[in-house]
């Protein structure tokens, strides 16, 4: 919005008004300063979550939430009432710590809560709300812009309180998990009766004992983040570094954080920017909400490679539009535009299909309990450090690499959708106490652990006949 950036950034918003030939159309919002308001909660975040990985093993995942939301309401506050950028800048970044710590502990929760063959549709139900909430930021900004005497961004950044405050309220009344009442209260009696009720049945004496047996393997781990460096636990590694790696090389931090910038560089006004901005909400809770019907039947592996496709193809047309169309320093005609914001709606279709979710739900359900906190840390780490590096480097990209940024990320989804198909295995209905199994019967990760050598689990049993 001009307003805020005239108060915070008057060197952008000089560079938007003035009449400068010089300046290319991709250059006009090249500032460093810009984008550390964006990328700041990032690297917070990245910070926070390692934190967040001994509450949550300690004192249980709901407290985990319980922290994310009080901060996230503070940081919404100060962002709101600021009146110079040291303000806003340190709202961002307490926004960073509350994000860390319920990213951390939220897909957690729902993996262990969720009955196996539900596991998918449950963790899909967090993207859907954090698409849901992307949808409403843009709706607020949209409505906000129009307000008079230039305070609506207050409203704006000062709104996000809301979700934090209902997270806050209701985080004391959630039901702690089975899993984590086993690792941090060790009460077997009350696990049990709380699978149950969630089960909605009594028997439930084989998972109940997985969970037990995957309590009494995590008592052994002293150091979990030197526990997940050995061998055994080589394929969980790569993942929990390459999933959230690759979603954030999509490119969807470009449309997420940079959707309104980049359509007034195609010539659309701030308004306008702003509505195309919740034509792009819109596609993705839509399509997010269809993925969650489709998961637990399809796999996970099909959706990643549809998704990948539905991409890739997308971002290659835009970069060859705006090459022919655009130019350094003209205006893309109406027809060109609408074009481009169709081929941005279906690339953000094919993410919220696949990897936006997926990327939750993978990390969350392949790893066993007595690494699953410290793994989910670096997932989550990794995906901020990322998120950052790209948020950060993405203006200036845009300055330098022009039309070509769209054929640059065009290639990381290539490349990971290849990476999908030869190194990930399919977990839809593989509980998630069972997860071993799947990477030594996968024809590139069973060569990790070697045909002779045998897992803790079938180790206790065959001791046990």
């Amino acid at each position: 919005m001009e307003p805020f950036l005239k108060k915070f950034y008057p060197g952008v918003y000089r560079k938007m008004n003035e009449e400068d030939r010089e300046i290319s159309n991709y250059c006009k919002f090249d500032s460093q300063l810009l984008t550390s308001f964006t990328s700041s909660i990032f690297i917070s975040g990245l910070i926070a979550t390692f934190f967040a990985s001994a509450v949550t093993k300690a004192f249980g995942r709901k407290a985990s939430i319980f922290i994310g939301g009080a901060v996230l309401i503070a940081g919404s506050a100060l962002g709101g009432a600021a009146e110079n950028i040291y303000m806003l800048m340190f709202g961002r970044l307490l926004l960073g710590v509350g994000v860390g710590f319920t990213n951390q502990s939220i897909p957690l929760y729902l993996s262990e809560m969720a009955p196996p063959k539900y596991r998918g549709a449950f963790n899909f139900g967090f993207h859907l709300c954090v698409s849901t909430g992307g949808l409403f930021s843009f709706l607020i900004n949209y409505g906000t812009e129009k307000i008079n005497h230039g305070w609506g961004w207050r409203i704006s950044l000062a709104m996000a309180g809301v979700p934090a405050s209902f997270l806050t309220i209701c985080a004391p009344f959630l039901p702690e998990t089975p899993n984590s009442l086993i690792q941090q209260a060790h009460n077997h009696a009350k696990a049990k009766k709380m699978l149950q009720k969630i089960r909605g049945t009594d028997d439930v004496e084989a998972e109940f004992d997985d969970l037990i047996s995957a309590s009494n393997a995590s008592k052994t781990i002293k150091h979990p983040f030197k526990k997940i460096l050995q061998r055994k636990y080589r394929p969980q590694l790569v993942m929990s570094v390459a999933i959230p790696l690759f979603q954030q090389v999509t490119g969807i931090t470009v449309i997420c954080f940079y959707a309104p910038i980049l359509f007034q560089t195609i010539g659309s006004g701030v308004s306008a920017s702003l509505l195309s901005s919740v034509a792009l909400g819109v596609v993705g809770v839509s399509t997010t909400l269809l993925s969650m019907f489709v998961v637990d039947k399809l796999g996970r592996r099909a959706l990643f490679h549809i998704g990948g496709m539905q991409m890739l193809i997308p971002q290659m047309m835009i970069g060859v539009i705006m090459a022919a169309k655009l130019g350094d320093h003209g205006e893309m005609s109406k027809g060109y535009s609408i074009l481009v914001l169709i081929l941005i709606c279906i690339y953000v279709a094919g993410f919220a299909l696949s990897w936006g979710p997926l990327g939750w739900l993978v990390t969350s359900e392949i790893f066993p309990l007595e690494i699953r906190s410290a793994a989910q840390s670096i997932n989550v780490a990794v995906g901020f450090l990322s998120t950052f590096v790209v948020a950060q480097m993405f203006l200036a990209m845009l300055c330098r690499f022009k039309f070509t940024i769209f054929f640059f990320f065009a290639g990381w989804v290539a490349l990971m959708t290849g990476f999908v198909y030869a190194l990930l295995p399919e977990t839809k209905d593989v509980p998630i106490e069972k997860m071993d199994k799947i990477w030594r019967e996968h024809k590139f990760w069973k060569r990790i652990f070697g045909d002779g050598q045998e897992s803790e689990e079938n180790k206790i049993e065959g001791a046990l006949i």
